[in-house]
This record gives structure tokens, sequence and C-alpha cells, in this order.
């Protein structure tokens, strides 16, 4: 059986459905998670990260885990704890959903901090483990649906500056390899999608999938820093506008990885925007 924590995101719901679609035992996870949010088949269960032990009958049985970097509370997560609650359940493999900016960002107290820890204490587990670490993904441009729904506009900052953003889809292949496949103990991948895509690009694929022209607003630094306050704390939204606005070579570079462990290339941001055009007309 494969566990998968946060099965109600971007990446844990599409790798239920790739796993379950796979044929694999499946038990889905999250804090509000219920029976219609799982194909037919998943096993839904109710836990929360930030308890530990309220994932022991979740894990029983289960051979591998997918374990969700916790987003908000990330902060709040007892690793060591949660890998040992796992182990005791039989859990031999898992798979961290981390991010690049742990390489990229050191100095962030998110990424350089949290997320550093967080990968460090799988690292330490004793199980057998493989980091994901992904970069911006398409589905950020869900900020944009109001606004393309309603106005035909997408509001950014930093029009003209790209990034290889990656498909949530494309994340979640990679991680139902590592979770049922040998060979990719000790591995960390860097996950990309296979082109550096503009916001004022992204504007354009909008138009093109909803099938009317989008146009595209450029925000100034401090009007986006304001809009991005309202859910973000302050030194994560000044590391966005970092990355957004003066990206690394590293978080530029178009990585191999996606195609090397499944086999294909990674899917674009246009073709992305039409399979999920209804969310914007």
């Amino acid at each position: 059986m494969i566990v998968v924590t946060g099965a109600t995101g971007n990446v844990g719901r599409e790798l239920v459905r790739t796993l379950a679609a796979s044929g694999a035992e499946v038990t889905a996870t999250s804090r509000r998670i219920a029976e219609g949010d799982v194909p037919d088949g998943v096993l839904s269960r109710r836990a929360e990260l930030t308890d530990p032990d309220s994932l022991k009958p979740v894990v029983d049985g289960a051979e591998a885990l997918f374990l969700h970097d916790g987003g908000p509370v990330a902060h709040l997560l007892d690793v060591p704890r949660l890998l040992e609650v796992a182990e005791a359940g039989g859990v031999r493999r898992v798979v961290l959903l981390s991010s690049l900016g742990v390489v990229t960002r050191p100095e962030s107290a998110s990424h350089g901090g949290t997320a550093r820890a967080i990968q460090e204490a799988v690292q330490r587990s004793g199980l057998a483990w493989t980091l994901l670490r992904p970069g911006a993904f398409h589905s950020n441009a869900f900020q944009w649906a109001d606004s393309v729904r309603e106005q035909r506009t997408v509001a950014a900052p930093f029009g003209d500056v790209g990034l290889p953003t990656v498909d949530p889809a494309d994340i979640a292949a990679v991680a139902a390899v590592a979770l049922r496949e040998d060979g990719h103990a000790g591995e960390a991948y860097e996950l990309t999608g296979p082109a550096v895509v503009t916001p004022r690009q992204q504007a354009l694929d909008l138009g093109e999938a909803v099938g009317e022209p989008v146009r595209f607003v450029e925000l100034g630094r401090d009007e986006a820093r304001a809009r991005l306050l309202h859910f973000m704390p302050e030194p994560v939204v000044d590391t966005t506008l970092a990355v957004l606005g003066t990206p690394t070579p590293a978080e530029q570079r178009i990585s191999p990885d996606i195609e090397r462990v499944t086999g294909r290339a990674p899917g674009t941001f246009a073709e992305w925007a039409r399979r999920n055009a209804e969310a914007f007309r």
C-alpha cells in the first residue's frame, strides 16, 4: 500500500489518480479529505501532518509514503516523529515533495531553513528516500482565474522574466515511479517544464485556451508585494519576488529529470492551460 499525504493538493491529487490508474493500492490523506475527493477504490483517511500520531492508523500496513512538505504549516512539522510513525507502520520508502529553493535560495528562511530541515530529517531517517525539487508550478496560474473569467486580464510583475514552470501532473508522474520502482533511493530530482515561460506568454496561452484574448497588466514590484502579503508571510513574499524578478541561472535551467524518470517529456504551460481552460472561462 502507498500512502499519499497532501492528497487534495495540486500534486497529491494528481498522484492519487496516477497511482490508482496503475492499479496500486492507495490511501489518500489530508486534513479535510472526503470520500468524494478520491477515485473509486482509493481509501480516504483524515489526518494532520502536525499531529504525527494521527497518521498511525493511516500508515498501518503501508510500504511507501509520499510526504508533502507541509505548505503553510511546514514549520510546525515534527518530521523525525512523522517518519518514526511511518516506519513503525511498515513504511520502507519515502518520497518527499521538497523545493528547488532549498538549493537555489539557501539564505531564505522558508527554503534554506524550514524546507532544508525537513529534507535533512528525511535523509537521516534510515528509510529509502527520494527528493523531488520542483520550481514554480503551472498551476500557480490559478491565482488569475477570477481576473481572467471576469475581465480577461492577467496582472503580474516582471512580465518578461521567465521560469521553466512545471505541471503538477509531471511531478506526480515522477513521484509515482519513485514510490513503486527500485533504483531511485538517494536521488534528488529537479523538476521543471520543458521551456522558460514569462507571465506575458502565460496570458497569451490562457487566451488561446479560453478562446478570447487575455490582456497582460504589468504590476510594479511594490504593488505585487502588497498583493502577495494578503496571503503569504513577509519572508516568503520577499523570496517569491526575488525568484520571479531576478531568478538565478539554476532557477531558469531546464532539467532533464522528468523525461529521464518517466520516459516522456514534461508538458508545456500551454498544454496545462488547455487542459484546465474551464477554470478560466
